[in-house]
């Protein structure tokens, strides 16, 4: 059974930094791509950012440079290290894991998601 459980997120206030957590169990980690997604309130669920097996990775223009996706095989965990946060940031981020060694910013192809975790930056 695959899990993919997100943990690390909260409120904090804007300049501040997260790091966003998520464990996954029940396949092959090592051979599957990763992405971060979020959602805000009344929008689309949108990219953060993605890895590949070989930890290439991809970022949306609005956190390049303060975010960075990173992954560690031997744990199957998948971080998103979250500097110079900014309220536009606020939303529940969501880990995702596509059966492909390459990584992809479309969410739909995405095979399995986690149930999320909020973030919330005050001004």
């Amino acid at each position: 059974q695959v899990q993919l459980v997100e943990s690390g997120g909260g409120l904090v206030q804007a300049g501040a930094s997260l790091r966003l957590s998520c464990a996954a169990s029940g396949f092959t980690f090592s051979t599957y791509s990763m992405g971060w997604f979020r959602q805000a309130p009344g929008k689309e669920r949108e990219i953060v950012a993605a890895i590949n097996w070989s930890s290439g990775t991809i970022y949306a223009d609005s956190v390049k440079g303060r975010f960075t996706i990173f992954r560690d095989n031997a744990k199957n965990t998948v971080y998103l290290q979250m500097n110079s946060l900014k309220p536009e940031d606020t939303a529940v981020y969501y880990c995702a894991a596509r059966r492909s060694t390459y990584s992809s910013a479309l969410r739909r192809e995405y095979d399995y998601w986690g149930q999320g975790t909020q973030v919330t930056v005050s001004s």
